[in-house]
């Protein structure tokens, strides 16, 4: 994975646990560190931490040490391929309902024609 692209595959598998979008959703806000971001969990600080490490290898967040802390945040950039991907296919399945109404448009007009 090249530096400011992100691993479609690793970024979706990150995002399928709760607990990973509910901390990305949390990051949205602004840098935290695993303690605010454990806060809201009913689970350990390491818990956190492993889901945490998810995040950081699938491209998504990045961590910098600050003394003791490893504040996390937002890579930017890293969800504008992700949201490329489902641009690209959103448009694609605007097109096959597009097609779709055009075929039943059809079939409309013939069965109301006597």
């Amino acid at each position: 994975m090249h530096a400011g692209t992100v691993d479609l595959d690793a970024a979706f598998s990150a995002m399928a646990d709760p607990t990973r979008r509910a901390i990305l959703s949390r990051l949205v806000k602004g840098e935290a560190t695993v303690l605010e971001l454990a806060k809201p969990f009913a689970m350990s600080q390491p818990a956190v931490s492993r889901h945490l490490k998810v995040l950081e290898q699938a491209g998504l967040i990045v961590r910098r040490i600050e003394g003791t802390k490893r504040p996390c945040r937002l890579v930017p950039g890293a969800l504008d391929e992700i949201e490329r991907w489902l641009t690209q296919l959103r448009g694609a399945l605007e097109a096959n309902y597009s097609r779709l109404d055009t075929v039943l448009e059809g079939m409309q007009t013939r069965s109301d024609t006597p």
